[in-house]
């Protein structure tokens, strides 16, 4: 009786929410709360009272629209959420909105609003514990020993990215995987058979999985599959469990009313009288929260890890002082010096080459000295550049290689980062051609808006790539990824600045970082000290004169061109200052001070940048211009190309100059 009473908790505290916020879906916490009684109460393996517990049970909602199942089984066991806060369900700046992504304070892992990104993160999850259990633990001990849940829905199972995502999973062996497939055949536009008819476990079955079949109500065996999946050491594990959407509402189960809709109070009563719960709205017995509270048995597998860390300490202190470093998120000792002393030999040796190749000049650096460094690229190693000297790749004989090939999967790849990022200890970065971000986008935007320090390398940069044409041109792309908050991108011109953009993207605490790099070769720059310091504020003067008649702006490739035009200009009396701007979005983050302080406000302005110009208009007055391109491209040489799209002195000065006769 008690257990049926405190999975019913689960149902009616997700149903009460959902109603007095009037919106929200019901019909997944009441589907699923058998599930979750048999994770939550028997397996998962978890500490309400220190919710950043490193070697904890990771838990993925990637069914996130059913986040009132999450909120309710967080408050019950005894995190940071209240029953003051599940009434604020859905409201502004409460703890519970309505897809929550990750607020680990709370007991949030992750949770998605687009479906099937949850699954990925989990993947990447299960990647970083299997790569830091293969370098920290030893015979005796098992500092990193957990496994990552994950509850997914029909949706997830639809989208790509699940696909990319399993298929990876199966591939790599990822034995300390377990999901949980809510298998009741609605969605929001009703009885999936018309539209789903996938073998889901057949397909599981060629990725590589272990498949259990269980009814998703009958918590006796959903505990001995739980069971099963954690005795399986090789083969990831996907547990189908048969449910009914809106399990125990009378009229409404079973069907795509109760998927997004509140039940309504007539409902309500009748769903209350069937399940026997005789409580008011958000009224929870006593004998429910000892049925569900987790903190003393939380605390004592926590205080059983410390003593694992401390025996790690007594018989391996470096191993120790490493994971402990690792788990902080701290930089290694004597980092900045090291990387002070590289930085002066990137512009003592600064040569012509493509800006993806000074890329992985800085990777033989970075690489080496940051072993939480892990790379990888979507089947274009060879040309992003992302294989370092100190690289090795990850594979089942190698658990603890730093390189990941990815295959042909852009998407999955960065939601994988994602949740390799959110599981802490490892900091990934993943590449792919700049025009392909289209594919990775949603992910990309998901670690903006989480706030998650992910590093994206996107080569081949603009329409200078040549003739493979305009379906690998980007365009359009700088400027959506500059559109997006959070998201700092970089696109350097030569190796000192590529060395100062991989500094701030393996710094970063809480933003994600694009690295953009060209195909072809850059020409070195000349700087002082005081320059390569600048260089940090995402724009900085490289020309300066007291003189001046016009401002030059440029990123990456293109700011030799507006130096060599600056030289041209010089001898027709026309002096420029001359900016380059290889993150414009730290640069727009500065103070107004020091952006008046590089871009004068009484010169006109001209920018140029291989690609649509819309960047740019939050530094220009309506007479400064922009040579962009706001076509897509063609197949041809890059150097016929550039001409063609007036990318070359020529063009330059004569822009200039009709700026500054106006």
């Amino acid at each position: 009786m008690q257990q049926s009473e405190s999975i019913n908790a689960l149902r009616f505290l997700s149903i009460d929410a959902v109603q007095k916020a009037n919106s929200g879906h019901p019909g997944m916490p009441m589907g699923m709360a058998e599930i979750a009684t048999a994770l939550w109460g028997n397996h998962l393996n978890h500490n309400p009272s220190n919710p950043h517990w490193f070697n904890r049970d990771r838990f993925v909602l990637s069914n996130g629209h059913g986040s009132m199942l999450l909120y309710s089984l967080l408050h019950l066991t005894g995190y940071k959420i209240s029953i003051e806060d599940l009434k604020k369900f859905r409201q502004l700046k409460s703890k519970t909105p309505g897809h929550p992504e990750y607020d680990l304070d709370y007991g949030i892992e992750t949770t998605t609003g687009p479906l099937g990104q949850g699954i990925a993160n989990a993947v990447g999850m299960a990647i970083s514990e299997k790569m830091l259990a293969g370098e920290f633990n030893t015979t005796e001990l098992s500092p990193v020993d957990h496994f990552t849940y994950t509850f997914l829905g029909d949706g997830c199972l639809m989208e790509g990215i699940s696909h990319e995502a399993c298929s990876f999973a199966g591939t790599h062996e990822l034995g300390k995987l377990i999901c949980f497939y809510d298998q009741n055949g609605i969605s929001i536009d009703g009885e999936i058979e018309n539209w789903f008819t996938d073998d889901t476990v057949k397909r599981f079955d060629s990725y590589g999985w272990q498949t259990i079949c269980v009814d998703g109500h009958n918590v006796d065996a959903i505990n001995e599959a739980i069971q099963t999946a954690k005795e399986e050491t090789k083969m990831p594990s996907m547990i189908f469990c048969r449910t009914t959407i809106g399990f125990g509402s009378p009229n409404k189960s079973g069907t795509s009313g109760v998927h997004g809709s509140p039940l309504g109070d007539e409902e309500i009563a009748k769903t209350r009288a069937a399940l026997g719960w005789q409580h008011e709205p958000f009224e929870v017995p006593e004998s429910v929260y000892e049925f569900w509270d987790a903190k003393s048995q939380g605390e004592a597998s926590n205080n059983d890890w410390n003593q694992v860390m401390q025996s790690l300490n007594e018989t391996d202190p470096d191993k120790y002082k490493e994971l402990s470093r690792r788990i902080s998120g701290e930089m290694p000792e004597n980092f900045t010096e090291k990387y002070e002393d590289f930085v002066k030999h990137c512009n003592d040796e600064n040569t012509s080459m493509a800006t993806r190749k000074a890329s992985q000049v800085c990777l033989d650096f970075f690489v080496k000295e940051m072993p939480e460094l892990v790379g990888g690229s979507a089947d274009l190693t060879p040309s992003n550049n992302t294989f370092s000297k100190s690289s090795s790749t990850f594979s089942n004989e190698n658990p603890t290689g730093n390189h990941i090939n990815y295959g042909v999967r852009e998407f999955g790849m960065s939601a994988i980062m994602n949740g390799m990022v959110l599981h802490g200890g490892i900091k990934p970065y993943g590449a792919t051609f700049l025009v392909f971000t289209d594919y990775a986008r949603n992910a990309v935007r998901l670690s903006a808006l989480m706030g998650l320090p992910n590093i994206f390398v996107y080569t081949h940069d603009s329409v200078a790539l040549g003739e493979d044409g305009p379906t690998h041109q980007p365009i359009e792309h700088l400027v959506t990824l500059r559109s997006t908050p959070n998201l700092n991108n970089w696109r350097p011109a030569d190796l000192v600045e590529t060395a100062i953009a991989w500094k701030d993207a393996v710094s970063s605490k809480d933003s994600p970082t694009c690295l953009i790099f060209s195909r072809q070769n850059t020409s070195p720059i000349t700087r002082n000290n005081v320059m390569i310091e600048a260089i940090k504020n995402g724009g900085y003067l490289l020309q300066e004169n007291a003189d001046a008649h016009i401002t030059l702006i440029a990123s990456g490739s293109e700011l030799q061109m507006m130096l060599d035009a600056s030289n041209v200009l010089k001898e027709s009396g026309i002096i420029a200052n001359v900016v380059s701007m290889p993150c414009l979005d730290i640069f727009l983050d500065t103070s107004k001070e020091y952006q008046a302080s590089v871009i004068k406000d009484d010169l006109p302005i001209l920018v140029a940048e291989l690609a649509h110009p819309n960047s740019w208009f939050r530094l220009l007055n309506k007479k400064d211009k922009v040579l962009g391109i706001e076509t897509f491209g063609e197949s041809a040489p890059a150097d016929v190309l550039l001409d063609h799209f007036g990318f070359n002195v020529p063009n330059v000065v004569d822009m200039a100059k009709s700026l500054v006769n106006e």
